[in-house]
């Protein structure tokens, strides 16, 4: 259970964003089971399904680097299946096209290809590249620092996740490109923390205020929001040029699309789903961390199960149970402080040691709860660590808060009704 930081910011939920993936000989190294190479394509892959889930109506190319160049794997796309499927036969050895990893790469080659491919996408978008380097070195036909000053003037941000060590010119161009910000370059450890660090770029980054955006203030962005639609008779698609059954119509022309998130073809307006946008509104206002019940707590409000999928509690104990738990232990820690020499003040505070050694004060329940409760702030219900950890990292939203009945609403014209406090809606 983390506790993340739910401070709010301006985020750019609209990405454009480049995966380039080394591809040299230094990825056949054994260090990441099987192999370096075999791990990152494993995590792209998934990297790729959690980054449209995170951000639906973004857009993502994959990339790789070897012998000195940089080869586009896939296309600027919002579908997840147009980047997996190049991946896996990336990794597929009985593949025609498949290359072991050979070379070396070049990371200026790779920035110019990325900045080449996000120099014609919307400014209302972010462009975002992603480079994981398992090398110690950059064969650059040229100046890689012109390269660098290119793409902060077209407001590429460059985030690198190393696998061999921390490189000054990886520093420099993260340094660079993200406005003095160094926590964006990273050293996996092990398979765990590159998982981590690659994970973590799904998450929306922060917009930085320039002086061309304070002087034009950011205006509506107009977007279309179609309906699917089944026809009897196949009819041609704008995006593919194939028959198809069915599909959705553009607001703005009707012309027709497989599948959405996308842009028109032939309007080039966005077409998206509502729900695509509520699936990115955790990022602008994450939901707030919960805290702690002591059995104090518990006592006031007398919670017995959980909130959310109503598995019981531990009993609460007595008041007077609770207090003589409490005074045995004190009376423990007062007897091992005399035994060590010190007084009992000292042991209680856990500030001196009997040898002159500062010492930790250790708290019972720090980042726990001793009830096995966990209380939202807003709507004062409790709920189990399971609860807490699913709501917090794939629901984005609190059921309690969500099932709060608001005054005067009776339930008439909707069906439902309350039962107990809760709103019950039909075939609930």
């Amino acid at each position: 259970r983390l506790r993340q930081d739910t401070k709010p910011f301006q985020r750019g939920i609209i990405r454009h964003v480049v995966l380039v993936i080394d591809q040299s000989e230094a990825m056949l190294e054994k260090d990441f089971k099987p192999s370096r190479y075999a791990a990152v394509l494993k995590y792209a892959q998934e990297y790729v399904r959690e980054f449209f889930e995170q951000n639906p109506i973004s857009q993502l190319c994959v990339m790789s680097m070897y012998d000195g160049l940089c080869n586009r794997v896939s296309e600027l796309s919002g579908n997840p299946n147009d980047h997996i499927g190049p991946l896996q036969r990336m990794r597929d050895t009985r593949h025609p096209n498949y290359q072991d990893p050979r070379g070396s790469p070049s990371l200026q080659n790779a920035l110019e290809q990325a900045r080449a491919a996000l120099y014609h996408t919307p400014s209302h978008g972010t462009r975002e590249v992603i480079i994981v380097l398992g090398a110690l070195l950059s064969l650059d036909p040229g100046d890689i620092f012109k390269t660098i000053a290119s793409c902060v003037k077209n407001n590429v941000r460059v985030n690198i996740i190393g696998m061999g060590g921390r490189l000054k010119i990886c520093q420099e161009i993260c340094s660079r490109t993200n406005g003095g910000d160094q926590n964006v370059y990273g050293v996996a450890v092990d398979q765990l923390h590159l998982r981590d660090l690659l994970l973590a770029t799904t998450t929306p980054p922060v917009i930085r205020q320039t002086t061309a955006e304070a002087a034009n203030p950011a205006s509506l962005l107009k977007m279309g929001f179609p309906s699917r639609v089944v026809e009897d008779n196949p009819t041609i698609c704008a995006c593919h040029g194939i028959l198809t059954r069915g599909g959705y119509l553009c607001s703005q022309c009707q012309a027709k699309v497989c599948s959405l998130p996308t842009g028109c073809p032939s309007c080039g307006l966005t077409l998206i789903l509502s729900t695509h946008l509520a699936r990115s509104y955790h990022h602008l206002f994450p939901l707030q961390n919960w805290t702690e019940v002591t059995w104090e707590r518990a006592r006031q409000v007398g919670s017995s199960e959980c909130r959310a999928c109503l598995t019981p509690f531990p009993s609460i104990p007595s008041a007077a149970r609770y207090a003589k738990k409490g005074g045995d232990k004190a009376a423990t820690a007062t007897a091992n402080g005399e035994r060590n020499g010190g007084s009992s003040a000292a042991g209680q505070n856990g500030t001196t040691h009997r040898e002159g050694r500062p010492q930790q004060k250790t708290t019972e329940g720090a980042g726990a709860s001793e009830s096995s409760r966990y209380e939202c702030e807003s709507c004062g219900n409790h709920f189990c660590v399971d609860c807490d950890v699913y709501c917090h990292e794939i629901v984005h939203n609190c059921p309690g808060c969500l099932s709060k009945v608001l005054p005067g609403d009776d339930g008439v014209g909707g069906g439902g009704g309350v039962v107990d406090g809760v709103a019950a809606s039909n075939g609930a």
